[in-house]
């Protein structure tokens, strides 16, 4: 009874990590973008940082760790809570991501959902094309994201805090 009752203990722990990262997908549907590619994990070669990778592919040009662009871009750039693409979503730092996190928006699928490139999410500085964003703010307004966990193929359980979005275009007078 003792060993029957450690191995059932023993399997609940182990169910419990294969969820660490993701829900079950029946919980979250897939994302509503299925035209094009799908989301996608690639490396570059080298180890990429996220704030290095959307310089490059971004029109957004700012030097810093990801969670000081946002103040950074003031003055510089429009700054917004509606995506756009071209525009460099920016996560606050948290314990979990230090540094914060950018993403490049390359589709607005709808008003709660974008799809997104982006280096460094969750690996070893890879890059992840064709990544599904969703807004879950209560107010809708993009303060609160979970973000598409690629190799698990459903919706990331975690949700991050966001500032918002940082568009290509000087800011209005």
């Amino acid at each position: 009874m003792r060993r029957f009752l450690l191995l059932l203990t023993l399997s609940f722990a182990l169910a419990g990590c294969t969820g660490w990262f993701s829900e079950p997908a029946h919980r979250h549907p897939a994302p509503a973008a299925t035209t094009g590619s799908s989301p996608r994990i690639v490396s570059a070669g080298r180890r990429l940082e996220c704030v290095g990778y959307a310089r490059k592919v971004s029109a957004v040009s700012i030097r810093g760790d990801a969670w000081t662009w946002w103040r950074a871009a003031k003055g510089r750039y429009r700054r917004g809570n509606r995506p756009a693409v071209g525009s460099v979503l920016v996560l606050k730092r948290t314990s979990r991501l230090r540094l914060g996190h950018l993403a490049v928006v390359t589709r607005v699928v709808g008003k709660r959902e974008i799809i997104v490139d982006h280096a460094n999410w969750l690996n070893r500085g890879r890059i992840h094309l064709g990544t599904p964003v969703r807004d879950v703010s209560p107010a809708g307004d993009w303060s609160a994201v979970r973000v598409w966990y690629t190799p698990g193929r459903t919706l990331g359980r975690r949700t991050y805090s966001a500032y918002g979005f940082i568009h290509p275009t000087p800011p209005a007078s």
